[in-house]
């Protein structure tokens, strides 16, 4: 099922390809018409926009911060040949963005795919064969690693759906593609957050002009640059003067690299406090809106032009929470923040402070309403390896050996380039997806309403499903009123609609419903 390395394997590099898939036409005279547009007694047609106006216009709103102009123009880029590293540290920290990437989890990686800084002084020819032969090793374990865990992902997924020697070959087919799907989701544990990605990424014109401007804020300011630059350098054969008009260029010395300190040591201390104040949780409630139900309460009231004594605080919760009686909570397209009633849950706000993998946090990010303070692991780089292990890795010893040894060997490489004067920023390219990630993350009840209905799934990745369960588990402590009705959609669903599973042909093959949160997850 699974190849071994081939001999002699390379890396396979390449600069990154930005390609513009979809953009607007007119998109800086689209935006002065809109300007025009808020003082006019008509709607005004870019075709309409004189270059006086652009002049005027353009200054007047751009360097006076009325920026929502330049929103409306979208632009729909094509990435290839861009790290993981890049997307989380830079592309997807934001939330002002949509993207579709491929998938670690369910596409294998056959070769080793992955970014390669380009010579310079101090990464030089002899750093740059460190750096491949780390990254190759990567690919190695990876392929070892999904051979190792596809029998135990079989034999769990054949126990979880009944299969024996007389079930229908589709039927073992079908189980059989699932615990490779498993298995690889698994190993990539192993692979170096430099391996190449795939995406198509749509922002809009303002967000582009503040990415170029913050290009240097994150753990990849020259893969940034080069990206966000090849964009920016695709809107201008649009339309040059989108930018050129107001020549804003990248910063070049940010509060937090003026402010940064790079103590020996720094990173191990700093991780050391975070984990014991999570107390062995992956996620720990630090803060939370204490009169919740009451704020929630009286903000249903007001939407509904209701008295208290219309409608007092149990009566109003149970209107927004319980499915069989909101039709909201049953929404596969997550409508929350379209209704008028729904909205009450904004005002009750909870903090968490969690410790995630890389590729991990690569999902959870994209839970974009429900934003985090990431790390800049240039600030909180370690010397001695700190990672996640995965359930199935940590049940499997021959497995759990292989990928301990990864776990040491790339740490051992990256701080091989480090002691060379290697900078920080290409050294940590090679840390592996299972790089802990320690993070304090916020949000409303409504927004965490969606991610924990998402992610309390058992198709949920491993790490997230474990986070939210946790998250969920100390909100009923503190206020079990909101508690009740959260859980995955089947949870949600069971006694009130049809299908109960709404994952269709991706059903787990457990009726979590029955026994929600007391249910035990094996995969």
């Amino acid at each position: 099922m699974f190849e071994g390395a081939p001999s002699g394997e390379l890396v396979e590099s390449a600069p990154p390809r930005v390609t513009l898939r979809n953009a607007f036409a007119h998109p800086f005279d689209s935006a002065i018409a809109a300007a025009r547009t808020c003082y006019a007694p008509r709607l005004i047609g870019p075709e309409e926009i004189t270059d006086k106006q652009r002049v005027n216009i353009g200054v007047a709103t751009f360097y006076s911060g009325h920026h929502t102009v330049y929103q409306h123009a979208h632009f729909e880029f094509g990435l290839e040949n861009v790290s993981r590293q890049f997307v989380w540290s830079f592309l997807h920290a934001h939330p002002f963005y949509n993207s579709e990437q491929q998938s670690q989890r369910y596409v294998r990686l056959d070769r080793a795919q992955a970014y390669v800084p380009p010579l310079s002084l101090f990464f030089n020819e002899k750093g740059k064969e460190i750096y491949e032969h780390a990254v190759t090793r990567a690919w190695k374990y990876y392929r070892e690693l999904s051979t190792l865990l596809l029998c135990d992902a079989r034999s769990i997924l054949n126990d979880i759906w009944h299969i024996s020697a007389m079930s229908n070959a589709k039927r073992i087919q079908k189980i059989e593609r699932a615990a490779e799907k498993r298995a690889i989701e698994i190993a990539r544990y192993v692979l170096p957050v430099a391996a190449f990605t795939t995406m198509v990424h749509t922002i809009s014109g303002i967000v582009l002009h503040r990415l170029w401007r913050m290009s240097a804020a994150s753990d990849t300011p020259s893969e940034s640059r080069a990206v966000i630059g090849a964009m920016v350098a695709h809107v201008r054969e649009i339309d040059a003067q989108f930018f050129d008009r107001f020549g804003t260029e990248p910063l070049e010395e940010l509060p937090e690299w003026k402010i940064a300190t790079h103590a020996d040591g720094a990173g191990e201390a700093f991780a050391r406090e975070f984990d014991a104040k999570l107390g062995g949780k992956t996620s720990k409630l630090v803060d939370y809106s204490p009169r919740a139900l009451r704020a929630i309460a009286e903000a249903y009231r007001a939407v509904a032009g209701l008295t208290e004594a219309q409608c007092n605080d149990p009566e109003a919760i149970d209107r927004l929470l319980n499915p069989a009686r909101n039709l909201y909570r049953l929404e596969t397209l997550n409508v929350s923040a379209h209704s008028p009633m729904m909205r009450a849950l904004q005002h009750a706000n909870y903090t968490f402070a969690k410790k995630i993998s890389h590729t991990a946090d690569s999902q959870d990010q994209r839970h974009r309403m429900v934003p985090g303070s990431r790390p800049l692991l240039t600030l909180a780089d370690t010397r001695t390896p700190d990672y996640i292990l995965p359930m199935l890795v940590a049940k499997n010893s021959r497995a759990k050996d292989v990928y301990e040894r990864a776990m040491q060997e790339a740490w051992a490489a990256k701080n091989q380039l480090l002691d060379r004067g290697v900078p920080i920023e290409i050294a940590l390219y090679l840390l592996p997806n299972a790089k802990s990630i320690r993070l304090v993350e916020s949000g409303s009840l409504l927004h965490l309403l969606h991610k924990w209905t998402m992610r309390t799934c058992f198709n949920a990745q491993e790490e997230i499903y474990q986070a939210s369960m946790d998250e969920i588990a100390q909100l009923r402590e503190v206020q079990p009123e909101l508690s009740r009705y959260i859980g995955p959609p089947c949870h949600l669903r069971a006694g009130i609609t049809t299908p109960i599973c709404t994952e269709g042909s991706h059903f787990c093959g457990i009726k979590v419903w029955l026994d929600f949160p007391n249910i035990t997850r094996r995969i």
